[in-house]
């Protein structure tokens, strides 16, 4: 993304003399973000909302977000395709790395990174260089966008909830009886979650997520509970190019749309979901509810081709590269230069990740359950633990100078009996 945008002078509003200044707003229609605008309003911005769509609504729900704004009073409101830029910029780099953060969280707000990009665009369109978001002051989102919009540029950055924090503990509460003051519905989901949805997944915190309590009915988004599975299992193929997923099922696909497809079979199967309690950026502990059905199935079919594709070496050394990056790209260093030195080997690394996988899926979970790829590492001579064309005095050569380090210790140190 190009850095030149224009330079106007910035300054602050007076809405007692009538002026306004330009803001963006990155939109999603949410609690929070409907918040900002008439807050930003009441302060003489004139607001103009973005909604990056990355993948995670449908028709319906991109028709109810641009109704919303304009109900709201945004000055304009942009919808932005960004299907094909999180599959690129985010998925790729994410399946090849083949590592959730602290092991477990597949990064499902990564959109963030393309959601500041379009706002920028905008804002470069408007010619203003004040840029807005819905963040909390104790979440990771903040770090991400504000580092963002740093790292691309010099910007004015307004986030109304971290100000309002400051005066306000019960913040949701706050922000439903503001909206309602004013004449503005609150959704009732909304009234009990934070939700984001995107191509990725969903994630979901609030009311007893965030108390350590065990999550309500109500908090569940696209995985199908237990009793709703199919009895009949779910068996697909994926076909990777250089660690690429580009086929489902023999059907050629653009990598976004794949993904949605599979977040649509793998969900009703429940696949994908989890309870977690990670560190923060900011030192808080965060428990959220995630599902990613169509992330889990690539992951799962992904590590199945590279365990059997890479040499033992790079098998045990790129986790560690894996994990860096996952950890740049999590505390919001997503336009570090190491991150892409980082990413440049994990590219690297797939050079020869190509093949079939078929998945199947059993009791919520998914697994690998064949392999075809004309890299697979076979010795033609030998298969574990059942054949091999060479002697037994080959064997016990090979294990005598294996552990002789380990042997020569013991030999040295070993106590006299008794």
């Amino acid at each position: 993304m190009s850095s030149a945008f224009p330079n106007p002078e910035s300054r602050i509003p007076n809405p007692a003399s009538g002026e306004s200044k330009d803001i963006v707003l990155a939109f999603s229609g949410g609690l929070d973000t409907s918040f900002c605008i008439p807050y930003l309003q009441e302060r003489g911005y004139a607001v103009h909302t973005v909604f990056a769509d990355t993948g995670g609504v449908d028709a319906d729900e991109r028709a109810f977000i641009e109704a919303r704004a304009a109900e709201l009073g945004a000055a304009s409101h942009v919808t932005v395709d960004g299907g094909p830029a999180i599959w690129d910029g985010f998925v790729k780099p994410f399946v090849w790395a083949g590592e959730g953060y602290q092991g477990q969280y597949p990064l499902l707000v990564s959109d963030r990174y393309l959601i500041v990009e379009a706002a920028l665009r905008r804002a470069a369109e408007l010619g203003t260089r004040a840029i807005a978001h819905g963040c909390t002051g104790m979440g990771n989102d903040q770090v991400r966008f504000d580092l963002t919009v740093k790292a691309l540029g010099d910007y004015e950055i307004v986030a109304p909830i971290r100000e309002i924090q400051k005066e306000h503990s019960e913040v949701r509460a706050y922000e439903q009886k503001y909206l309602e003051a004013r004449g503005f519905a609150v959704r009732a989901k909304q009234m009990a979650y934070t939700i984001n949805e995107n191509l990725l997944g969903l994630t979901m915190s609030g009311g007893e997520i965030d108390r350590w309590e065990a999550p309500g009915e109500g908090a569940r988004g696209w995985c199908a509970p237990k009793a709703e599975w199919p009895t009949s299992a779910l068996q697909v193929k994926l076909t990777f190019r250089h660690g690429e997923a580009v086929e489902l099922d023999d059907e050629p696909l653009a990598g976004h749309v794949l993904l949605a497809r599979l977040n649509q079979m793998f969900a009703r199967y429940g696949v994908g979901r989890g309870l977690y309690t990670g560190d923060t950026t900011i030192g808080l502990k965060g428990r959220i509810i995630y599902e990613a059905p169509g992330l889990a199935a690539l992951l799962v079919a992904h590590r199945a081709l590279e365990e059997a594709v890479l040499s033992k070496a790079q098998n045990r050394f790129k986790p560690v590269v894996a994990r860096q990056w996952v950890e740049l790209v999590y505390e919001g260093f997503f336009h570090d230069p190491l991150k892409a030195d980082l990413e440049a080997f994990l590219a690297a690394s797939q050079r020869c990740v190509n093949g079939e996988v078929t998945l199947q899926t059993e009791g919520g979970n998914v697994h690998a359950v064949a392999i075809r790829s004309p890299h697979i590492l076979n010795a033609k001579g030998a298969t574990y633990a059942q054949s091999a064309d060479w002697g037994v005095a080959e064997a016990e050569g090979f294990i005598r100078l294996y552990g002789m380090s380990s042997t020569l210790w013991a030999e040295v140190n070993r106590k006299p009996a008794g």
